[in-house]
């Protein structure tokens, strides 16, 4: 009887340190994929890529965006304008 009762006790045991391991394994992966993205997303931010429609806009796309937004008036939009055409 004591046989049956520690090899009970010790599959619990074994079941325990499986899925213990089974956590730390997931938990290793995730930690490693978001290490991954963390990285891909920093070096695509310190080279330029964070906002690519800002770094093809040119001076005239800027101007027209604030008039649009109402930043500028149409005098001053005119005469921008006119100065960049120049």
């Amino acid at each position: 009887m004591n046989g049956t009762c520690d090899m009970e006790m010790g599959g619990m045991e074994m079941g325990e340190m499986m899925f213990g391991m089974l956590i730390w394994g997931l938990l290793g992966l995730a930690l490693l994929v978001l290490a991954i993205v963390a990285t891909v997303w920093l070096a695509s931010r310190m080279m330029g890529r964070g906002n690519p429609s800002a770094a093809h806009e040119s001076a005239e796309d800027i101007l027209r965006r604030r008039y649009a937004a109402g930043e500028l008036d149409e005098d001053e939009y005119l005469s921008r304008r006119a100065g960049l055409r120049d």
